[in-house]
């Protein structure tokens, strides 16, 4: 029937469309004038006055100041009401789960750490969940019911035909075909799950250096090795949300691995993973190989030999360019290592742009990502753009809150209701 209310046109839906537009503005610039919000949405001063009186009286901004400093009278200042919704993310690895509550702003305001020490732990993954959150919760000074929405990042994927965690075997006590069913009962929020690189690329497409791009490739390399993919300006899971586990794709250089699910590798993870950097840095005759967990320990090793490598580039040759040979015979084997698995993707995917993210990758800078452009232009048709990731500062975490926070202002800002 013609004029009902969620009809598309009328009063209610325009004045709904021109709130969050509004919103979504007060986001992007921070504090505004209603002259301002009027002349960036097209509205009359009087209508920009009546959406955001409507706005402030559903707690959805507050009236912050007054502009200073400029001629004539001082224009009242608005902004988003940051307490008018929060949401959660966390980032789960083997040792540890990273939780973390941000206002409907995006600022972060409680983090909490929980230790999971792999298979010696006895707690259950329900209880695990429930208490990472509940120290982010509490840091911030809220309680459970204050979170509107939560996102858990996971390595793998959840198969929705089965419930279950595929390609995370190294994920002790998460593959229970019942678990998403007990998060559900034990947790008083809506709550979804993403792989974790894939919430990494969501984290550049929307804070990062994939925004404004709607078809790229993000490569991550830190624990594992894995990709996202993003077509069309979404992710693409595939149909069990493996997509992007390119850690198992054969390559040249490694021997075929079969049932690689079980084995939980693959021949690009041998070749280029960060447990490939130590190994190759001893074969290279590299003496200082950092000790402790692999991820770290390639970081570091492709930190020292990018910073030679840039060292050698601005000098003269001479007796320190001998020293430093190993260094970057590191850096150019570990480039070409990488844009061997980068070919394929590419070639078939045919991507705008290529993230190189993850600690074994950022760590590497620009030295590492000129030699794996130059290597990939060799091996593939397609030539994408490479560049480095710019969220550094616990990505995943980052990632899921950015996807937690879409969907709590979606239902906040509805003021069609």
């Amino acid at each position: 029937m013609a004029g009902t209310a969620g009809t598309p046109g009328t009063p209610r839906v325009l004045r709904a469309m021109n709130d969050r537009a509004a919103l979504d503005l007060l986001l992007e610039h921070g504090q505004l004038s209603r002259t301002r919000i009027g002349k960036l949405t097209g509205l009359s001063k009087p209508t920009a006055s009546q959406l955001l009186a409507r706005l402030e009286a559903a707690g959805l901004v507050l009236a912050t100041g007054t502009t200073e400093g400029r001629p004539g009278p001082n224009a009242q200042l608005y902004e988003v009401n940051p307490a008018a919704g929060y949401a959660a993310g966390l980032d789960v690895t083997p040792q540890r789960i990273l939780a973390a509550v941000s206002d409907i702003t995006g600022r972060t305001v409680g983090r909490h750490e929980l230790p999971t020490p792999g298979r010696r732990t006895g707690t259950p993954v329900v209880q695990q969940v429930t208490d990472a959150l509940d120290g982010a919760v509490k840091a911030a000074g809220l309680a459970r019911a204050d979170i509107h929405r939560l996102v858990i990042g996971t390595p793998g994927a959840f198969d929705p035909t089965t419930g279950r965690l595929r390609y995370a075997s190294h994920l002790p006590g998460w593959h229970s075909p019942t678990l998403l069913d007990e998060l559900a009962a034990a947790l008083p929020m809506p709550f979804e799950y993403e792989n974790d690189v894939n919430l990494v690329a969501l984290a550049e497409q929307r804070l990062g250096a994939a925004r404004g791009h709607a078809d790229f490739v993000l490569l991550w390399n830190q624990e594992g090795l894995g990709a996202a993919l993003v077509l069309g300006g979404r992710l693409h899971r595939g149909w069990s949300g493996g997509a992007g586990e390119v850690g198992f794709l054969p390559v040249p250089g490694t021997p075929l691995v079969r049932q690689v699910t079980k084995a939980n590798s693959g021949g690009y993870q041998e070749l280029a993973g960060s447990q490939a950097v130590p190994r190759l840095a001893r074969e290279l005759g590299i003496e200082d190989v950092p000790q402790g967990p692999y991820a770290e320990a390639a970081a570091e090793l492709v930190a020292r030999a990018a910073a030679r490598t840039e060292a050698t580039a601005r000098l003269a040759p001479g007796p320190a360019e001998a020293d430093d040979e190993p260094h970057r015979h590191l850096l150019r084997t570990y480039a070409t290592r990488l844009a061997t698995g980068l070919a394929s993707l590419v070639s078939v995917l045919d991507p705008e742009l290529v993230v190189l993210s993850g600690a074994s990758l950022t760590a590497g800078g620009e030295p590492l990502r000129a030699l794996v452009q130059a290597e990939l232009e060799e091996l593939a048709a397609s030539r994408p753009r490479l560049v480095v990731g710019d969220v550094r500062e616990h990505p995943v975490l980052r990632g899921a809150l950015e996807s937690a926070l879409a969907s709590t202002r979606d239902e906040v800002f509805d003021t069609s209701r």
